[in-house]
């Protein structure tokens, strides 16, 4: 079944696609959780989950779909508002120093390829806090999204993802929701495509071949983000469910929750834990992002597993984050 979002649409080969849809995602029990060598400790333990049948869009939110939202409603997002100085130390470390008054200015993480191997341990190598950039100029000053309306939007943080789902009457998927719709109706796969190793699947994703971070070899067209809907859907007729953005859920993060969530027989329709807590940065709650983006590759994320989670605090924009919306049946 298919809901039809809007009357936009674009040809795709021989197949006509509507932006906007959304598919039905039939409701199951199934066991949730890390299923190969890759996966990583937060990903354990395996446990049963059961999700109601619901609709998820069958990709992610667009720049020309966020644009609309934005005319309509004169939204603001994070990363184009300076930041709050005694609002950001409250999720910091006691005794923080406050940072210049140029680096609170409005902005936003800024992927920037080193010029050679680096340390994979040190995020900071490869991103760069810069003023001015946002979703309407995701490499920064000078950038535009003037030929990117096909493309996900970016810079979005998790309370700009809710902002335009519940303007649209929609709400965000839970982590439990959006790992059953990655699967597509396969049984207990490692990507959406199946278990062909990534290294080989190329033409099935946006993600990063070569060696990260300093070499991409573009083997599947694109170094930054696709247009949505450029390689092939997965059972369920979702694009995108691997690869290109990362994509927030509405759960709470916390690196524990499987394991509370183990000790029931079944979790019905979880929804995440009541707090967060990520061990590298207990002072900052964070929110669940899902897929993976055109940066992950082995060496360092495996983010396209259907099982890997990943994390931000939910007011961060990165240049590879973004989201899609679901719709519960009643």
């Amino acid at each position: 079944m298919i809901i039809h979002g809007c009357t936009k649409h674009s040809s795709q080969g021989s197949q006509t696609i509507h932006y906007g849809e959304m598919k039905l995602i039939p409701g199951s029990t199934f066991e949730m959780g890390g299923n190969d060598p890759q996966a990583s400790a937060d990903e354990f333990p395996r446990h049963m989950v059961t999700v109601d049948s619901f609709y998820m869009d069958i990709h992610e939110v667009t720049n020309g779909q966020f644009l609309k939202f934005v005319a309509s409603t004169n939204y603001v997002t994070i990363a184009e508002k300076n930041i709050n100085w005694e609002e950001m130390k409250i999720n910091l470390p006691a005794g923080t120093p406050k940072p210049a008054e140029n680096i609170l200015q409005a902005g936003s993480v800024v992927f920037r390829a080193t010029n050679g191997p680096v340390s994979l341990n040190d995020e900071t190598q490869w991103w760069a806090w810069t003023i001015s950039a946002n979703w309407k100029h995701p490499a920064g000053p000078g950038s535009s999204i003037e030929n990117l309306m096909d493309h996900p939007v970016v810079h979005v943080a998790w309370d700009d993802a809710v902002a335009y789902a519940q303007w649209v009457g929609k709400r965000l998927p839970t982590e439990a929701e959006w790992e059953w719709a990655a699967r597509g109706a396969l049984d207990n796969p490692i990507y959406p495509w199946g278990n062909v190793s990534a290294e080989q699947s190329s033409a099935k994703a946006n993600f990063w071949q070569g060696m990260f971070p300093y070499k991409n070899t573009v083997q599947d067209g694109f170094y930054g983000t696709a247009p949505v809907m450029s390689y092939k859907s997965n059972g369920y007729g979702l694009y995108d469910m691997a690869g290109n953005v990362w994509e927030w859920c509405n759960d709470l993060y916390h690196y524990e929750s499987y394991t509370m969530d183990a000790v029931k027989e079944i979790c019905i329709n979880p929804t995440g834990p009541d707090r967060s807590l990520d061990p590298n940065e207990p002072h900052m709650p964070k929110r669940v992002m899902r897929g993976g983006s055109y940066l992950c590759n082995d060496s360092y994320c495996s983010g396209y597993r259907v099982s890997r989670r990943m994390r931000s605090s939910q007011d961060t924009g990165l240049s590879h984050t973004g989201f899609r919306c679901v719709k519960s049946i009643r």
